[in-house]
């Protein structure tokens, strides 16, 4: 939806045309009017405005200095100056403008709406930037490291739908020049920065970038690597060798260990900074990259000595302890993350992943994942109030209330369902209640300022999603709404023969009489007389 305001110091121009436009396009415009200068400027500073429809010669503040400022302000603005006469100096100075159309009065209200269409059209079709999308040399390689960092950082959380399909993974890989192979196995290693004491973040931020660029010369020739920060302010390298060159993927646990020694002492003596590292026991199938990582990272946290330099190796696990990684801290966010933000569907995805091995689990780790998952959805429920909205709240803490292991699974997949159907609910509801909300106050001030701007302020709201808000909880547009209403409350003070029919358009919100006549016309097909009249 795109914000026209119209500017004109004669009231009755200002107001034919703002109810012109109000009812032209309302799923597009919406539409403010101001009667000076000064008056446009205080819309301005309250709201973007997308369209300015002015006259050009106004007292005070002309429309050209209005324009000035509004350049300033909402520099795409576009602007149609407006003017009784033809003036050679104004249209000149107006055609100097970017984004600027100039209209004489004289050429009538179908011109003026061509005009505003038009420009509509334009904003709705305007191609992209090219001029914005051509970076140095350096701004793309700055994007393409912000872009690389979080396509991994998403592999790192969910790998075993991001990386299901390895031509995907592959274009993936290719759009932000990943330099890894998606049909090839990974091999993981952590890096873990203790900072000396009293370093800035900017400081920090340098440290860690130079562990990164040394990473890179030191290792670039023999393997091919990438590396992200992970959300614990940790480095993750996600390693691959070079097909015939030394090393190969067997030697490279070895080589990555002693050359991983040099940078700890350069860090630690340049910059006292200490560097635990973590190395996979091998390589892994792109699809367990979530759970390796889950994996390096417990191994990392069990063994981490701050105070020391070290390089911590993970080694074989047999097949019961393999599951450990399943239960992670890092999962249990992802399930809260998904539950916080209502992603029903992503949610059930991840517990799947969770759940399904745990057919071969031992009964302490089944235990644990089942308590983990049950805290995630008790901290849900508390903090939502639903603990009387959710059946057989009193199991979810006692996994002895369950026959089986199957049937425990089944009752946090049911439990986590209820959830989301609740908060669904209850975000209707409260949106409901907001639009009620909207609508008393509509009926209660309908002589006040009811743009969608001032609703939206009033209602702590973006007015385009308020707009959003209302057509789908009401089936109408706002402004349509606020036109019935008005048409109906005008009618009722339109039976009382003690109210002129001044008093009336004022009680709805209209100033001008003759404005009010022209709205109740274009609504009813009769004037306020012609109704008073039939009654």
């Amino acid at each position: 939806m795109y914000r026209l305001l119209i500017v004109d110091d004669e009231e009755l121009i200002t107001d034919g045309l703002f109810d012109v436009f109000s009812r032209l396009m309302p799923d597009k415009l919406d539409v403010y009017k101001a009667y000076s200068g000064k008056e446009a400027l205080e819309w301005m500073a309250r709201t973007r405005i997308d369209i300015i429809l002015t006259d050009i010669s106004m007292p005070g503040l002309s429309g050209l200095e209005l324009i000035d400022e509004v350049q300033g302000l909402w520099p795409h603005c576009k602007v149609v100056f407006l003017t009784g006469y033809d003036n050679f100096d104004y249209v000149y100075r107006a055609i100097q403008m970017n984004n600027v159309k100039y209209l004489l009065k004289t050429e009538g209200y179908d011109k003026v709406i061509e005009t505003i269409k038009t420009i509509v059209d334009e904003l709705d079709n305007a191609p992209i930037d090219e001029q914005a999308l051509q970076l140095t040399e350096e701004e793309k390689y700055a994007y393409e490291l912000m872009a690389q960092s979080d396509f991994m950082r998403h592999v790192l959380q969910k790998s075993k739908t991001v990386c299901s399909d390895v031509n995907s993974l592959a274009q993936e890989f290719g759009q932000v020049n990943i330099p890894l192979d998606s049909s090839e196995e990974v091999y993981l290693v952590l890096g873990s920065l203790t900072y000396p004491k009293n370093k800035t973040y900017t400081e920090q931020t340098q440290i860690l970038n130079y562990v990164r660029t040394k990473w890179e010369r030191h290792f670039s020739k023999q393997i091919k690597s990438i590396s992200i920060v992970d959300r614990y302010g940790g480095l993750v390298w996600f390693i691959q060798t070079y097909e015939g060159k030394q090393p190969n993927s067997e030697r490279l646990p070895d080589f990555l260990e002693g050359s991983l020694e040099i940078i700890q002492d350069e860090c630690l003596k340049f910059f006292n900074l200490t560097i635990q590292f973590t190395l996979s026991s091998g390589l892994t199938n792109w699809q367990s990259v979530s759970s390796k990582y889950a994996s390096l990272r417990q191994l990392q946290q069990l063994k981490l000595d701050t105070r020391y330099p070290s390089i911590i190796k993970e080694y074989h696990h047999n097949k019961d302890q393999s599951i450990d990684g399943l239960h992670s801290t890092p999962k249990m966010d992802i399930l809260t993350a998904h539950l916080s933000a209502n992603r029903k569907e992503d949610f059930f995805a991840e517990f799947s992943d969770l759940t399904e091995s745990l057919e071969e689990a031992s009964y302490h780790q089944i235990t644990e994942v089942y308590y983990s998952i049950a805290l995630v959805l008790y901290v849900a429920i508390s903090q939502n109030n639903l603990q009387h909205r959710v059946s057989d709240f009193d199991k979810l803490l006692k996994i002895d209330r369950h026959d089986s292991f199957r049937s425990s699974i089944q009752y946090l997949e049911h439990v986590a369902d209820q959830v989301f159907n609740v908060k669904e609910t209850d975000d209707q509801d409260r949106s409901s209640k907001v639009i009620d909300r909207v609508c008393h106050y509509i009926q209660n001030h309908l002589h006040e300022d009811l743009s969608l701007v001032r609703l939206a302020e009033i209602h702590y709201f973006n007015p385009s999603y308020l707009s959003h808000l209302f057509k789908q909880e009401k089936g109408i547009n706002l402004s349509e709404y606020i036109d019935r209403y008005r048409i109906r409350q005008a009618k009722k003070y339109l039976k009382d023969p003690s109210l002129k029919i001044r008093d009336v358009s004022e009680r709805v919100g209209y100033h001008s009489a003759h404005s009010f006549t022209r709205f109740f016309k274009k609504m009813t097909g009769n004037t306020p007389k012609e109704y008073r009249e039939s009654l």
